[in-house]
């Protein structure tokens, strides 16, 4: 057997095929950390033959104990199919010390539920109007769903491979589990192909990315103060719900029509595993943590110094590193600590914050919780001192483009 190594240690990957049946998967989920295992991710699949596939990657095992795992799995697992009174087929395990490719032809993607999936959405429901974005994988459009306004993300059919059913499914469960007024609301998702999209709140007022950069619009400081509590307030929210967003970057922060700042795109989002911590190269590189950069392991600190340059970029309206090339500020960031020059006029407090959150050590960084209360306590500051300066005066315009 071939073996798969990430920094430190030995992952197994155990495929399981059975009929599909309700609940198999958290009673799989239960039997694995029942043996020991330590689950770094787990993936389910239905098949057009009713079968259902699951897939974990797991550590705490010994790669020479491979054949007694196996061995435990096939002794165990039957217990399963006799508590669920199982009539039929029975359930064969493949132990493998590798990624393999698996190739499915699905009629339903199968993302767990208790039951019915209340946020199954029929797509003959969904009005498409106009595209607004386009990728590498989808579409972005904006339409009508029961009435109301709404952002259609499309899943191309033509690149519908494993790895983009997997971030697909992720991404549903993900919003489905968080529900927060400073994070992008889930309506709904069509999970048969070909029609895999996911349906969002429609968010008029467009991405803080494109306010900055290509609006050229700008931000007084109480502004600025409202957008990072809002960005702030979603990423707690997230943190709690033990999810790393792993993406955390302007262009994933909308604003609707009231100007109310949400976070959004969970399309590499995680949920954080046991031992809190997670490898491989996800994110952009202008937003990008070193440790993530490095392929080290790391959590939802990382997201912590994203939100540093997303706080730096609101206070400039400048790109990151905007003269070097994204690979060449990776470079930078990860070999000679390399980070944006904070302006000489910006609040104290507000230099201190950011210099904090892109620490080189995780364990440096603050907690979002934290974030936003100092974040509150500066906004309180600032309308009090300017409340002085600007009695009788007209409020000025909080958020502007030229």
């Amino acid at each position: 057997m071939i073996s798969l190594r990430l920094p430190g240690k030995l992952m197994h990957e155990i495929t399981i095929s059975t009929n599909d049946k309700p609940k198999l998967l958290s009673q799989l989920t239960s039997l694995l950390s029942e043996i020991g295992l330590n689950i770094q991710e787990a993936h389910a699949f239905s098949t057009v033959d009713s079968y259902s596939l699951d897939v974990f990657v797991v550590n705490n095992w010994e790669p020479e104990d491979t054949e007694q795992l196996r061995s435990m799995l096939v002794k165990e697992i039957p217990k399963i199919e006799k508590n669920a009174q199982s009539e039929s087929h029975a359930v064969y395990p493949v132990v493998e010390q590798d990624q393999i490719g698996i190739s499915l032809v699905s009629n339903h993607m199968n993302i767990p539920a208790d039951s019915i999936d209340v946020w199954e959405i029929d797509a003959y429901q969904l009005l498409f109007e106009k595209k607004i974005a386009t990728g590498s994988s989808g579409d972005l459009y904006k339409g009508t769903f029961c009435s109301q306004d709404v952002a259609i993300k499309v899943l191309r059919g033509e690149h519908l491979d494993d790895k983009l059913q997997r971030e697909f499914s992720q991404e549903v469960l993900i919003m489905r589990k968080v529900r927060h007024k400073n994070i992008v609301q889930f309506i709904g998702s069509c999970t048969r192909p070909p029609s895999l999209c996911i349906v969002t709140e429609f968010m008029s007022g467009g991405s803080m990315y494109d306010f900055l950069h290509k609006q050229k619009g700008s931000l007084n400081l109480q502004s600025l103060l409202r957008v990072a509590i809002d960005v702030s307030k979603g990423m707690n929210c997230l943190h709690q719900n033990h999810i790393i967003h792993r993406d955390l970057k302007s262009a994933n922060l909308l604003m609707d029509e009231n100007g109310v700042v949400k976070v959004a795109d969970f399309g590499v989002a995680r949920v954080q595993d046991q031992t809190g911590v997670m490898t491989a190269e996800t994110g952009t590189y202008r937003w990008m943590a070193p440790e993530v950069i490095e392929h080290e392991l790391y959590d939802h600190k990382a997201d912590v110094f994203s939100f540093g340059i997303v706080l730096w970029e609101l206070l400039t309206g400048e790109l990151p590193y905007e003269h070097l090339s994204p690979l060449q500020a990776a470079v930078g960031v990860l070999q000679q600590g390399l980070r944006p020059s904070i302006p000489s006029h910006s609040h104290p407090e507000l230099a201190d914050l950011l210099k904090r959150c892109w620490q080189r050590e995780p364990f440096l960084r603050p907690e979002f919780s934290e974030i936003l209360e100092l974040l509150q306590q500066l906004e309180r500051t600032v309308a009090d001192e300017r409340g002085g300066k600007q009695k009788g005066k007209s409020p000025r315009r909080a958020v502007t483009a030229v």
